[in-house]
């Protein structure tokens, strides 16, 4: 009895037997054949669908599609238009005209001179300074020129200015702080902290100052800064004192062989040796001359981890 057409197989107690003759390949065949005539779809297969899948994953997303195109644009695109040129030229010739007609105009003319900073007869000689410039405009001011006079003053340290519109010019001094009186020979002057000659004074004024004695020959310019050998170096010493008084008085101040020695009032010779690190060796004077010794000739802090004090015939440390 042969099988019927379409079957793969019988079972045989617990074995299949093959189908001879390919007819289980045409049954599977058929049957497939069947399922597409009773549904009208293809059968899937995973050659099928990796077909399928291919195209979606190879669609490029929006974004890189927008950035290629914007590389392919042809140079024309991508340079500005010609309104564009037009209208920057325009802007720019409006910007020059206005700062030319700011510059002649009277609009800007410098009508007021504020001095900060400064006592009111060193701010009254800033003005006498600087007063040519009155009517000027405020735009065209040369700074460097202003800044030049006020700073040619014996009395100013620094200055800056600022142009505060529409018609004030403003100047912040910095004044010299004096701190000694040079003497040379019968002349003396009054020094500043950078070793500036502010101006001349009486030899009999001004007692709470130190005095820097120098050579009779030496040659004093008001408004010059002071060599070290010419009383230079005693000026600057004097300079950290200047905010923080000294515990006692300086009298006077020396530069002899390199050695920088202060004379308090008290007679006591303080010697700082050379002039280089002042800050920390008057800072251990400072500590030490509050609690000196009566009869003390000196106090010697040139090494200043190991300050010497003394009398003329004796010394302790």
């Amino acid at each position: 009895m042969g099988l019927p057409r379409g079957r793969v197989g019988v079972r045989d107690g617990s074995r299949r037997r093959p189908v001879q003759n390919g007819q289980g390949r045409r049954g599977a065949r058929s049957g497939e054949l069947g399922a597409v005539a009773a549904t009208g779809a293809l059968p899937s297969s995973p050659r099928g669908r990796a077909r399928r899948r291919t195209p979606s994953t190879a669609r490029s997303s929006p974004t890189a599609t927008s950035a290629a195109r914007k590389r392919l644009l042809p140079a024309h695109r991508l340079l500005p238009s010609w309104r564009l040129i037009g209208a920057a030229w325009v802007a720019a010739a409006l910007a020059a005209g206005a700062y030319a007609f700011a510059r002649e105009t009277s609009v800007f003319a410098i009508r007021t001179i504020a001095v900060e900073g400064a006592p009111a007869p060193l701010a009254e000689a800033v003005r006498r300074a600087v007063s040519s410039y009155r009517g000027a405009s405020l735009v065209s001011l040369d700074g460097s020129a202003v800044l030049g006079r006020v700073e040619a003053l014996p009395s100013v340290s620094s200055a800056r200015y600022d142009r505060a519109f529409p018609n004030t010019l403003r100047i912040v001094v910095r004044a010299e702080r004096p701190v000694a009186v040079l003497r040379a020979g019968a002349g003396s002057w009054l020094v500043s902290a950078n070793a500036r000659v502010l101006k001349p004074v009486p030899r009999t004024s001004l007692h709470e100052l130190p005095r820097i004695w120098v050579r009779s020959d030496t040659r004093i310019v008001v408004g010059a800064t002071l060599a070290s050998e010419a009383g230079g170096a005693g000026a600057r010493a004097l300079a950290p004192l200047a905010r923080a008084p000294f515990p006692s008085r300086i009298a006077a101040v020396t530069l002899a062989r390199g050695e920088l020695s202060f004379v308090l009032a008290g007679g006591v010779e303080l010697r700082l040796g050379r002039p280089d690190d002042l800050r920390l060796k008057l800072a251990v004077a400072r500590r030490i001359v509050r609690v000196l010794p009566a009869g003390t000739a000196y106090l010697d802090v040139s090494v200043p981890q190991r300050p010497v004090s003394g009398n003329d015939s004796q010394v302790s440390g």
